[in-house]
């Protein structure tokens, strides 16, 4: 009793022990540090071959490669197609961008009781005399003081003509004259190319009139029916997409707004700080280079140097090599206290836009759409960057990365559609781990 069976005694004594002609139990794997001889690559049961993670890499690398060859050929199409219908398109660009600066005065009236359509009116056709009063203000002054500016301007090419035939050039005059003559008769040779780019010139101006007069008309419809866009946008394009589309052109329009106000007093600044100097150095037409440069603010970098070059070469015409260098010199102020204290500080924190990024896209819009496109090229940059940044908060949220208390929406729409973006989160984390499975990742 109590005894174990011997064939059972035999199993266990014959598992324990093995003989001579017994088959060698299976070895441990090597330990990874284990050294096994120079240039040897551990083996493991985890290895996966390196030209399945390569044919991946290639896939993926493919996959997305045509996404973006894809993405190039719409933009692509996409600029091509704008620019063919760029006449019809500017006016309401321009409109929108007007209506930016009228609606807050248009707001105001009517929160005080005056009607849509009055409020409207009133505050268009104030913009509209205020304009007008500043070209009449300066268009005197430079009526009167360009018959001064052109004789200096004989008197600045005399001075010239002298400089070039003392030395260290010496030319003699009769040399002077030959190219005088030389470019005098270029010029009666090219008269018919003269007389053309005279007639495109009245033509431009009166396009410029009509779409003038065209963005004021929509500029008038847009703030008084702009409140009743978003509920039709609403109704059209349903309930989810709607919120998103509420919340999207509300950024887009308030990132208008911020550059617009942003340029005027940037703009506003350089003027006075350019016209006082201008005005305590003698220099003529003062008050039309001040609104010049007002204007041309508005095309960041490029605009002020140019409202800049033209200060200099008035005052080197008219008041001579001293006063042109002072010019100088106050223009490099100007521009240093702008770009380093102005634009940094106010754009800085309103559209949030890197100075390259700035110069990229007036580059860019003054190539492909002229001076009318390097204006309009800094807030289409920011509208770009406001969608861009408006689609990485929706995947965000999605990943789970942000929660909807995080994000500081402009709409109570945009507050649903992060709501309703984070309660999505879940969904794309159990649809993207079941895409990992089905990989066998």
């Amino acid at each position: 009793m109590g005894t174990v069976p011997p064939r059972r005694v035999r199993q266990r004594t014959g598992s324990a022990k093995l003989g001579a002609d017994s088959p060698a139990a299976p070895a441990d794997p090597p330990a990874p540090d284990q050294p096994k001889g120079e240039g040897s690559v551990v083996a493991t049961k985890e290895a996966v071959d390196r030209s399945s993670v390569i044919g991946e890499g290639l896939k993926a690398t493919a996959a997305w490669s045509l996404r973006l060859i894809i993405i190039g050929v719409a933009v692509a199409l996409a600029l091509w197609l704008l620019a063919k219908i760029w006449v019809g398109v500017l006016p309401i660009v321009l409109a929108i961008i007007f209506s930016t600066v009228l609606w807050p005065p248009v707001a105001w009236l009517r929160r005080h009781g005056w009607p849509a359509a009055l409020a409207a009116a009133a505050v268009t056709v104030g913009s509209l005399v205020v304009f007008g009063g500043l070209i009449a203000a300066v268009a005197r002054p430079l009526v009167d003081q360009s018959v001064v500016l052109a004789n200096s301007a004989v008197r600045g090419i005399q001075q010239v003509q002298r400089w070039l035939a003392g030395p260290p050039l010496n030319l003699a005059n009769e040399r002077i004259d030959e190219a005088v003559a030389a470019l005098t008769d270029r010029l009666e040779s090219s008269a018919s190319q003269i007389a053309t780019g005279v007639f495109n010139t009245v033509s431009a101006a009166s396009s410029a009139l009509v779409t003038s007069v065209l963005v004021l008309v929509l500029a008038f419809y847009f703030v008084k029916d702009g409140p009743a866009f978003l509920p039709w946008v609403r109704r059209q394009a349903g309930g989810n997409i709607g919120r998103h589309l509420t919340e999207l052109c509300v950024r887009v329009w308030k990132t208008l707004g911020d550059f617009i106000r942003v340029q005027a007093i940037v703009s506003f600044v350089d003027a006075v700080l350019i016209g006082v100097g201008l005005l305590i150095l003698g220099v003529p037409l003062a008050g039309a280079l001040t609104l010049l440069t007002f204007f041309a603010g508005f095309i960041p970098i490029v605009g002020a140097l140019a409202a800049g070059g033209l200060a200099i070469l008035v005052a080197l015409v008219s008041n001579g090599l001293t006063t042109a260098l002072l010019v100088l010199g106050l223009v490099v102020l100007v521009q240093q206290i702008e770009g380093n204290v102005l634009q940094p500080v106010l754009q800085g924190r309103s559209l949030n836009l890197h100075a390259v990024i700035v110069l990229l896209a007036v580059t860019a819009g003054g190539t492909l759409f002229g001076i009318t496109g390097a204006f309009l090229a800094v807030p289409a940059a920011a509208v770009v960057v406001a969608i861009l940044r408006y689609l990485s908060e929706q995947i965000s949220l999605r990943t789970g990365e942000l929660r909807a208390e995080e994000l500081k929406t402009a709409t109570p729409e945009g507050t649903v559609a992060a709501e309703r973006g984070e309660q999505e989160a879940r969904r794309f984390r159990l649809l993207n781990l079941r895409r990992n499975r089905d990989k066998g990742l």
